[in-house]
């Protein structure tokens, strides 16, 4: 892995920080700002859905300008100056505006490593890349459970933003000096988003890429924090040692996941066995909830494992894409994908709300319910989907 590919896998070790680290701060903003796990799942969803919105642009940069200054600005700006925002945040105002910018200055990060797997790799180890990035940010899952809430609770949250904006920036720099842009295509029409659109064999798989995530994503970034203290009255400390074990169950999913579309010879039974699985899961943490936290962190921890099929169903998408839409096709993906995060986190913080008040599991049982309807609903639309096997080069 070259050095500009290496600073890309540490910028989405923080991306991957920043979409979970609410999880182990709940109890801490509370304590000074006085927000409460609504507000939190708000900007949490906030990140998701400007990381999302941002993927259009960032899949038009990909392709006209390259991964180098689309990575190394926009982590600069949004993920640096967000970092600095939120560790001078009042008040929940505060906290929404500096996740929307962290969300911006993340939204290229990923996409950029991926536009170079499938312009300069092998694409029969698209899948596999793609996993092992994953992999490496997933890092930064576990530095956003135990230790930001060692920090949280030594140095204080606001020092710990401090020095998370001064690596971010750092990082920034890295990228914008090291990363080597692949040379442009030569295509007789440039093409657009909409030649992606008009792909039929794409609207079955949108659907699945919308939910795909969403089970393990906003578990993981933030209801694993809530649900431990309101139903088992874990500390700041347990908690953080709760995600840090789902982190690591995630880690080793993402990566298992990598060479099964090769081995197996297919990339649509892989993804839809193990969002199958991922369902009954959910269901059974349902049926779980409240009665031993250590079984449900066990059930969350498995589905942070099988749920982790989002770098093969990206290959899946991929392999029907023309070479000059590389970027703009790996992006699409990604927006439906984290959108469907931000939209699915907001409505969880809404149903929250509204189921609050009595049992303090019953919360949590309608947003795992919510979760597991969805996923369930986007795996049988899948099934209608056409498998992929090629592995013809993409340029």
């Amino acid at each position: 892995m070259n050095t500009g590919l290496l600073l890309l896998a540490l910028a989405y070790v923080l991306s991957q920080f920043f979409r979970a680290f609410l999880a182990v701060l709940t109890a801490p903003l509370q304590d000074s700002l006085g927000v409460g796990p609504d507000v939190l799942a708000t900007a949490s969803g906030i990140w998701f859905l400007s990381f999302a919105a941002m993927q259009i642009p960032v899949g038009w940069a990909l392709d006209t300008i390259g991964p180098r200054r689309t990575a190394g600005w926009l982590f600069l700006v949004g993920g640096g100056g967000g970092a600095a925002l939120f560790a001078v945040a009042q008040g929940p105002l505060y906290i929404h505006a500096a996740m929307l910018l962290i969300g911006v200055g993340c939204s290229p990060v990923l996409m950029a490593s991926f536009y170079i797997f499938a312009r300069e790799f092998d694409p029969a180890k698209f899948a596999t890349l793609a996993a092992l990035m994953i992999g490496i940010g997933t890092i930064g899952n576990l530095i956003s459970s135990y230790p930001m809430a060692l920090a949280a609770e030594t140095v204080g949250w606001r020092n710990a933003m401090w020095a998370l904006a001064t690596v971010s920036g750092v990082i920034a720099f890295g990228c914008l000096i090291t990363i080597r842009d692949p040379a442009r295509t030569d295509s007789p029409d440039d093409g657009s988003l909409f030649d992606l659109l008009r792909m039929p064999i794409l609207w079955l798989i949108i659907p699945l890429m919308f939910v795909i995530y969403a089970p393990v994503a906003a578990v993981r970034g933030l209801w694993i924090g809530p649900y431990l203290r309101d139903v088992f009255d874990m500390s700041v400390a347990q908690i953080g040692m709760g995600t840090l074990v789902m982190s690591l169950a995630m880690i080793v999913g993402t990566i298992a996941y990598g060479p099964l579309d090769r081995i197996l010879g297919t990339r649509k039974w892989v993804v839809f066995g193990g969002n199958v699985i991922t369902v009954a899961l959910l269901v059974a943490l349902i049926g779980a909830i409240g009665t031993d936290p250590w079984l449900s962190i066990a059930l969350m921890s498995a589905i942070g494992f099988f749920g982790a099929t989002f770098p093969v169903i990206i290959a899946h998408a991929r392999s029907f894409f023309p070479v000059h839409l590389t970027g703009r096709g790996v992006t699409l993906m990604n927006l439906f994908g984290i959108g469907g995060v931000g939209v699915m986190q907001t409505i969880s913080g809404r149903i929250h709300t509204a189921s609050a008040g009595g049992d303090p599991a019953a919360p949590y049982t309608a947003i795992l319910s919510f979760f597991a309807i969805s996923l369930a609903l986007g795996v049988m639309l899948y099934a209608l989907t056409r498998d992929s096997r090629d592995q013809r080069p993409l340029s």
